[in-house]
This record gives C-alpha cells, structure tokens and sequence, in this order.
C-alpha cells in the first residue's frame, strides 16, 4: 500500500487484470510476464520483459520497451525509443493493461497539456443543475439516485485527481452522518454508480479504485480509443 507521506511518483494499474492496483516509483520497475518482473501481468499478449520505467533524473522518470512483440504505448502511441513521462501520462502494455503514471502526491490534478491537441467532446457529461447523465450520445435512465448523482458529480467536478475517501463520506453524507458510515457502505455506493455507468459503456471503467486512498474518475474523449493496426 503506498505510503501518502512520501514523495515518490505511482502506476496506477486500470481495466485489465490488476485494476485497482498500484506501485511506487522509487528507482526501476520492470513490465512484463516473467515471475521476476516488478509488475506481473498475465496475459499471452505481454513479453516476458516487456517495458521498463526507470528514475533518470530527480524528477524525470522514463518509460521504454524492452523489444517486445506486442509494443508499449503512451497515450495511445507506440513509442519507439525510451520517453520521459508526464503527469497523468497513459501507459498501455501491449493494450493488455492500462496504468496511469501520477507523479508526486496523489491528491495533486493529473496535468496533460491540451494545447498540443484539439479539445475533443468528453464521453461521460454531468449536468449539475438540471441533473442529467449522459454517456456517449445516450442519456443515463432512470436518473441516477440522489447518493449516486451526489457521489459522481463529486467524481466529475475533481476529474483525473484522487478523491479520498473522507471527502467522498463529507459530500455524499454530510459530516453531521459522517461518524456512522461504513466502508462497506462507501463501496457498495461506488458499485452500484459503477455498474450503472457500465451498462450504457461496458468498453470503460469510468471509475477507478486506488485501494486505501480514494477513487478517480478517468473521463475519455470519443477518440481516444487507439486504433489497432
């Protein structure tokens, strides 16, 4: 379990067999399917030594592929030589497995820089005032439940940042309910709102579980799916 006082960056593992899961960065980590490897990923798709994130600099962390066969993305490119990495950088394992890198403190927002990139209309869209869910072109019905809307409003208004549990607890419930609310309750609410969003998108987990920390919800755009060659 990561440790919230230190310093150092984590992956963040999402969809795909470990989602859920993470790992610091303290100097190496090395991707692949081999029982030696930092972060085992099971799946045929994967190279035995697949990719490695190494510290080169205070600060500077960089991703590179191992000569596997099935290639290692950032954000959706193959790279062919070694990358530094970004805040809220997307690493894709042979489209295997997807992580998330968050450098420093988790609570921070995970930065991308848009203006290299067209602003491109968001998959998953709330509408505070009126209400309303929509996902994709479809609009969520029946209505979300005031719990739920309240939690993913909470979600969507601190989007691609780590909402800790405590703050979920504070808005959902109120602190004057706060004492008596369970983690089994705050997890059964975070499931039901999750297998709502599911059955409109079952190709995305919208919302991500950093287990003893919090939830983040990871919005996409509608193209930012890569494409398969």
């Amino acid at each position: 379990m990561r440790d919230t006082n230190n310093e150092t960056p984590i992956v963040l593992a999402y969809e795909g067999l470990l989602d859920g899961r993470n790992w610091t960065v303290k100097d190496e980590l090395i991707f692949g399917r081999d029982q030696d490897c930092d972060v085992i990923i099971n799946d045929r798709q994967v190279s035995r030594q697949h990719a490695q994130l190494k510290v080169i600099a205070p600060d500077q962390f960089q991703l590179c592929d191992l000569n596997s066969k099935n290639g290692t993305y950032i954000n959706g490119i193959l790279i062919k030589q070694p990358t530094l990495l970004q805040d809220g950088d997307e690493i894709k394992i042979a489209l295997a497995q997807g992580f998330l890198f968050i450098s420093s403190d988790s609570t921070l927002p995970l930065h991308r820089k848009t203006e290299e990139k067209p602003i491109r209309p968001k998959k998953l869209l709330v509408d505070e005032k009126t209400r309303i869910v929509w996902v994709g072109e479809k609009e969520l019905a029946p209505p979300l439940s005031v719990s739920q809307f309240d939690l993913l409003n909470l979600l969507y208004s601190n989007e691609n940042e780590v909402v800790s549990r405590d703050k979920v607890v504070e808005n959902v419930w109120g602190k004057d309910q706060s004492a008596g609310v369970t983690e089994q309750a705050i997890d059964a609410l975070v499931r039901r709102l999750r297998d709502r969003l599911l059955k409109i998108d079952p190709d995305h987990e919208y919302i991500i579980t950093v287990r003893g920390v919090g939830f983040i919800l990871r919005n996409i755009h509608f193209t930012d799916e890569p494409e398969l060659n």
